[in-house]
């Protein structure tokens, strides 16, 4: 019997407030008061550093990004740093290893799976590079993944880029990686792509490779 996936679609949620839900359901979940659950949003433009990295990576200073109106957040997730932004869909599931595979390596394949599977759709050849964690066209990252686990529980998770504002991310090193760029879904297919319908694909493909039935789908919580 599959498991039950819940989908909450929250949309545009500053990320300080996005970090304190997946705290409260991440509770939720450990003391099974919900299903295991995605949380599909959008964050205002910010810049978040992992437990691995630096702000050395961020190549402007703080007063540009101020005008630019980017903030910066240091979290609990693994990686270094990257950037959120309207046109990047940011998803957190808030799943319960110990019903899937008590394996992180698995949980990060998993998820650059999601969008191998989701580009194949869109005739984009998408793979994963040996010793980076994300999804790549050739050189350039378009899915970047971070991970965070509490009593096996996840949170955190992964950004797809469909149509950010891709000059943010020359303002850091993305990930600590000098020698690739960033690109999206738009830029690879050089045509507008409506959201909505990605959101959808995201949705599919994610229940798909972790074998889950969507249960329920909230517009907002």
């Amino acid at each position: 019997m599959a498991q039950k996936l819940d989908v909450i679609k929250y949309g545009i949620i500053n990320y300080e407030k996005a970090y304190k839900f997946q705290l409260k359901l991440l509770e939720k979940r450990y003391q099974n008061k919900i299903n295991d659950t995605l949380l599909l949003v959008e964050h205002p433009p910010v810049l978040t550093i992992g437990t691995s990295g630096t702000r050395d990576n961020v190549i402007v200073n703080n007063n540009f990004l101020k005008e630019k109106g980017i903030e910066v957040f240091e979290t609990r997730r693994g990686g270094d740093i990257t950037y959120h932004g309207p046109g990047q869909i940011v998803g957190y599931p808030i799943l319960n290893l110990k019903e899937h595979k008590k394996d992180l390596h698995w949980l990060l394949r998993s998820y650059e799976e999601v969008f191998i599977r989701l580009l194949k759709e869109y005739n984009i050849q998408a793979d994963r590079i040996k010793g980076l964690t994300g999804v790549w066209v050739g050189n350039k990252k378009i899915t970047a993944i971070g991970v965070g686990v509490r009593h096996w529980i996840t949170y955190h998770g992964f950004a797809f880029n469909i149509d950010p504002k891709l000059e943010h991310f020359s303002y850091i090193i993305p990930c600590g990686i000098k020698d690739k760029e960033v690109t999206s879904l738009k830029k690879e297919l050089g045509s507008e792509i409506k959201k909505e319908e990605v959101i959808e694909k995201i949705i599919k493909y994610f229940a798909q490779v972790f074998k889950m039935d969507v249960v329920d789908k909230k517009n907002s919580f």
